[in-house]
């Protein structure tokens, strides 16, 4: 199994980036799949996750401090989940994570099976 994250970079506040995880090993379509992250000093915390449902449905579901801003999107044909950040604060500034588990409507503190690398995002004038 393997998560791989892309799309990290230096931006500017009040710009925009688009992370993306690329997944193998795992039957995508089946799976709960959130983005985390971590920032220096800070405990990771959960971001946002397409959480399935069943069948091919699926509830996106973000933290308070990124709703209006961020928005997930999976692409189950490609096994790719994307994370597109707008209105970028110093805040978000963090290693982000992927990470996938094969359980329904799992808490936003749920145990996630899987995890990649992570991918940095610094904003910074």
């Amino acid at each position: 199994v393997q998560l791989v994250e892309s799309g990290g970079d230096l931006v500017q506040p009040g710009g925009s980036l688009t992370l993306s995880c690329a997944v193998s090993g795992l039957t995508f379509s089946r799976q709960t799949m959130a983005w985390f992250r971590q920032a220096p000093g800070k405990e990771r915390e959960f971001v946002a996750s397409s959480n399935w449902i069943g069948s091919n449905i699926y509830t996106p579901d973000y933290t308070d401090s990124v709703k209006g801003r961020f928005a997930i999107s999976r692409h189950n044909a490609e096994r790719t989940v994307d994370l597109e950040m707008k209105g970028l604060t110093h805040d978000d500034t963090a290693v982000y994570y992927c990470a996938a588990t094969g359980r329904r409507e799992v808490p936003r503190d749920h145990e996630y099976d899987y995890w990649g690398q992570g991918t940095q995002v610094t904003v910074s004038s």
